[in-house]
């Protein structure tokens, strides 16, 4: 049984805490919202009133919070959680944030003497809850070794993506991949949907052709394909589209860094900005295909 604070309560950190209570941990949970300490508690979890007595006396640190900002100034401000953890122990950030934020993470902890892991995660709520996840893991291979066992208590793969960073490097590009195919899915069954096709024919055809993806086969943006996705879900409890345009933003500031060219990126980019102004940034992001069928309310702002 392992020691773990657990940082940052969101819809994807309740059921990642619950998951290592219930694989035997002993888990000590903090957010500021009262709410989530409350749904930590009824996972099995201590709640904490603060930062303290989540991180002095655990062995691995977990955060899970929405931005690069957020995550620097946790571990790295005024009694940080890199300044209270015990020696020896283990630093894992599961956010989404920028490569080089992951980076000056991984130096600070180097500064005090603690391992750091940049682990952000694939699987969105769905794979939290059923403990699916996809861990895309940047650091030493030895510290990837000793969280190996915890993290296989959330996530069916864990995967070591190279040096400092290089998890949030496969992440950027992962989500890269899913917006950018999200919206030619979403393209496809609009225009098979005018053209007379059956959206389950469609998607039988096309998931044996040359335009299978994930988002055709596991995450169709046409309800009632498959049951327990969001789009059958009026698209809710899934993944933002507010976090995938936040995703996209990342890689095109990767891009820039890196003398990168990205034409269908930036132009996802664009689109689910326009989805989101419209006000329904906090839909599942395969509720794009509202805004491609031209179902939307509201026009999108410019």
């Amino acid at each position: 049984m392992a020691q773990i604070g657990f940082i940052g309560l969101g819809r994807m950190g309740i059921p990642m805490a619950g998951h290592l209570v219930r694989a035997g941990h002993e888990v000590r949970a903090y957010d500021r919202d009262p709410n989530a300490l409350a749904a930590a508690r009824e996972t099995g979890a201590t709640a904490c009133d603060n930062l303290r007595d989540a991180v002095s006396f655990s062995e691995f640190i977990f955060t899970m919070v929405p931005t690069g900002k957020h995550v620097l100034e946790i571990y790295t401000g005024p009694d940080g959680v890199l300044s209270l953890m015990p020696a020896h122990s283990l630093a894992i950030d599961c956010s989404t944030i920028a490569v080089g934020e992951a980076q000056k993470l991984h130096a600070a902890g180097k500064e005090r003497q603690i391992a750091v892991l940049d682990a952000p995660v694939s699987g969105g709520v769905m794979g939290a809850q059923a403990g699916t996840l996809t861990f895309m893991v940047g650091g030493e291979e030895k510290h990837v070794d000793r969280a190996r066992p915890i993290l296989g208590a959330m996530g069916r793969n864990i995967v070591r993506a190279g040096h400092a960073g290089s998890g949030q490097a496969a992440k950027i590009c992962n989500n890269l991949l899913a917006g950018i195919s999200m919206i030619a899915v979403s393209e496809a069954f609009t225009l098979g949907k005018r053209l007379g096709l059956d959206p389950l024919i469609l998607r039988e055809i096309s998931s044996t052709s040359t335009g299978s993806c994930h988002a055709l086969t596991h995450y169709p943006p046409v309800p009632n394909i498959l049951p327990n996705v969001p789009s059958s879900r009026n698209y809710q409890n899934g993944f933002a589209a507010d976090l995938m345009l936040k995703d996209l933003r990342l890689a095109e500031g990767a891009a820039i860094e890196t003398g990168s060219s990205l034409p269908l990126g930036t132009l996802a980019a664009g689109i689910y900005s326009m989805f989101c102004q419209s006000g329904q940034g906090t839909l599942d992001y395969s509720g794009i295909i509202r805004m491609i069928e031209g179902a939307l309310s509201q026009s999108p702002a410019a």
